[in-house]
């Protein structure tokens, strides 16, 4: 009866790891400690295993194929996708589409074990990523990545490993605050977190800070409030904006999550959007635009952005040379938003 012939399952039960795992150290992965793949050389020797070459050959063959990695923002409940993704992810189809590439979109967790999972899988040529909870945490897994052909969406900062396109925040921020402040607002208070974890959130500060200065307006730390993405966030910053008792005639929200609940809080308490605080957001989601009132706000253009993405992966992929880009944001004028001589008109009438 002739011997079965070893195959890498075999390798990674003896090894007590996974078969990609026993891949990943046969091609030697930098993504496989040294311990790990001592032990499955040893193991691959001891039974006389070796690489099937054709197969190899074959899986990295041209698929016309790219992976979308979407990963689970920190303070999404289970069931939720930051909607900006959607509409990004419609961009990012319709350009791979038009180059003849399909898409292979998958939902990650944001476990120790995403790296892993896709570097190096043959299931696609390259892998565009979006979203990534804990940017600290992230920035550390992505230097895993730097030899892979992998493209992040996400904040673009000077000596960052690996390789990203994302908005141009800071611009975006300056733009927002120096609308209201066009507007005759002074007292303008600004509701998210400006932390390590949050650069995106930070650029858009840093420009809120910048169009304050500008227009001769000292920043007031005390209507400064942190705030995540959600909405909930939003509605617990702004009540604690008004808590604090300082007097304040417009906010800059980091993204329209926050501003949603802001106006919500706002309301609840009586205030009216526009007429006693105005609001600004950050996004463009699809749906800021039907609310009541609808939300100023600076628009990312998901479609531009998917272009980029594909055309700067494909571009990875061919062995070119890959500069980070920023995309300009707009702003996008709307009704939650008055001057202060409408305000002052306002009360006058009253």
């Amino acid at each position: 009866m002739p011997i079965r012939k070893v195959n890498s399952i075999d390798i990674a039960h003896l090894a007590g790891v996974s078969q990609p795992t026993v891949s990943r150290a046969l091609r030697g992965s930098p993504l496989v400690n040294q311990q790990t793949r001592e032990r499955i050389l040893s193991i691959a020797r001891e039974n006389n295993y070796k690489v099937d070459t054709n197969a190899s050959n074959l899986r990295t063959q041209h698929s016309n194929t790219i992976a979308l990695l979407v990963h689970e923002e920190s303070q999404a409940q289970d069931w939720m996708i930051n909607p900006f993704f959607l509409s990004i992810i419609g961009g990012i189809t319709k350009a791979a589409a038009n180059r003849d590439y399909d898409v292979l979109l998958s939902f990650q967790q944001l476990s120790e074990n995403w790296v892993t999972d896709y570097e190096n899988s043959n299931k696609a040529e390259g892998i565009i990523l979006l979203g990534y909870g804990s940017y600290t945490d992230y920035i550390d897994k992505i230097q895993l990545l730097e030899d892979a052909h992998a493209i992040t969406w996400g904040p673009v900062l000077r000596g960052q490993p690996g390789h990203f396109i994302g908005c141009d925040n800071r611009h975006g921020g300056y733009i927002a605050t120096q609308h209201l402040t066009r507007l005759g607002h002074k007292a303008i208070a600004f509701i998210g977190v400006t932390d390590d974890d949050s650069p995106e959130f930070s650029g858009r500060f840093r420009g809120f800070r910048s169009a304050l200065r500008h227009a001769g307006i000292t920043v007031n730390q005390h209507l400064q409030v942190p705030a995540k993405w959600s909405e909930q966030s939003g509605y617990e910053g702004a009540s604690a904006l008004l808590a604090r008792g300082h007097e304040f005639s417009a906010i800059f929200c980091a993204c329209d999550h926050i501003a949603i609940g802001a106006i919500q809080c706002l309301q609840e308490r009586g205030y009216n959007v526009p007429s006693d605080v105005s609001v600004v957001g950050f996004d463009d989601l699809p749906l800021v635009a039907r609310l009541t009132p609808a939300l100023t706000t600076v628009r990312q253009d998901p479609i531009q952005a998917g272009e980029v993405l594909v055309e700067s992966l494909l571009k990875l992929i061919a062995g070119q040379d890959l500069r980070p880009r920023l995309i300009e944001p707009t702003l996008i004028c709307r009704n939650s938003t008055a001057s202060c001589r409408e305000l002052t008109s306002d009360s006058d009438q009253g």
